[in-house]
């Protein structure tokens, strides 16, 4: 068998970095941290407590999907600790949601879209809220 320790980081391509840096940053409040000096652009955010990460890489080509939210689609899961909190932070910031409170998964889910249709799940242990 591997000898896994647990996931590393997530990659996805975007289009803007600027633009996802910010989305990164001030929406999901990840923070920035160093990145080796590849020679392509991107950017690399600190992501749980376990030194997980997520991997910005500037890409061109046609990898984008570009219509909405299809949860059986790649994605990567962000567990919260407040459903509640997360769906009120989306609201206050403008983001469009899928809220999933009773989801099938059987947890809370909430699912959104970054600048590049990236898809992102938000979950949470229980659901806090009613």
């Amino acid at each position: 068998m591997i000898p896994v320790e647990g996931l590393h980081h997530v990659s996805i391509t975007v289009s803007d970095l600027e633009r996802s840096k910010t989305f990164y940053r001030e929406v999901i409040g990840l923070q920035e941290i160093a990145r080796p000096p590849f020679d392509f652009p991107g950017a690399w955010f600190a992501m749980g407590a376990a030194g997980q990460q997520l991997h910005l890489i500037v890409h061109e080509g046609e990898t984008r999907r570009q219509s909405g939210i299809d949860t059986r689609d790649g994605h990567m899961a962000i567990r919260v600790s407040s459903y509640k909190a997360t769906r009120a932070w989306l609201d206050r910031q403008g983001v469009a949601y899928e809220a999933r409170p009773r989801a099938k998964a059987g947890f809370p889910q909430i699912y959104v879209l970054d600048p590049d249709h990236n898809i992102i799940e938000f979950n949470a242990e229980a659901l806090d809220e009613e």
